[in-house]
């Protein structure tokens, strides 16, 4: 009998021993649990955060390859700026009558490489005659009335505009009808 007690007994104390283990793997679990939900939402929060820099990053990329652009713009426009009265006297050289040929093609040489040079750069001139007046772009220096032509149509042009990009270097002089 005493061995049936100390059998019980001992069923008994490996029961509570196995109930206190199930108890514990139980509490573990669940703290295991916690953790990995406490876990999940620093990733997020982490993930949330490293997107949001990035995005950040990305706009800075492009704020500031556009203020670049802008500013290259506005240098070129400067320094453009400077040799177009060069330009307009080649213009009216080519324009001269001359008996020398040579001289007259050498001019007109240095003047279309003059072009080449700015068109390389981005530089174009502005449209005129047979275009629609627009103050962003044309400078009115007279008004005239003319039949033949529509309302704030360019008749004649008296001196070239430029621009690069979409930026105005210099408004073209223009005449205008009706």
């Amino acid at each position: 009998m005493e061995k049936d007690k100390k059998e019980k007994q001992m069923e008994k104390d490996n029961n509570e021993d196995n109930n206190i283990n199930k108890e514990e793997s139980a509490n573990d679990k669940i703290e295991i649990k916690k953790e990995n939900e406490t876990l999940k939402i620093k990733l997020d929060e982490t993930e949330d955060r490293l997107k949001r820099v990035a995005a950040e990053f990305d706009n800075y990329k492009k704020r500031s390859s556009k203020e670049k652009e802008e500013l290259y713009q506005s240098i070129m426009g400067d320094v453009v700026s400077n040799f177009l009265p060069v330009i307009d006297n080649l213009e009216k050289a080519v324009e001269s009558k001359t008996e020398d040929e040579g001289y007259k093609q050498g001019v007109e040489l240095v003047l279309k490489q003059f072009k080449d040079v700015l068109a390389s750069n981005g530089v174009k001139e502005i449209e005129t005659c047979g275009k629609t007046f627009d103050p962003e772009l044309h400078e009115a220096v007279s008004l005239v009335v003319d039949e033949n032509l529509g309302e704030k149509e360019i008749k004649e042009e008296y001196r070239k505009g430029y621009m690069i990009g979409n930026r105005v270097i210099r408004h073209s002089m223009v005449v205008v009808a009706n």
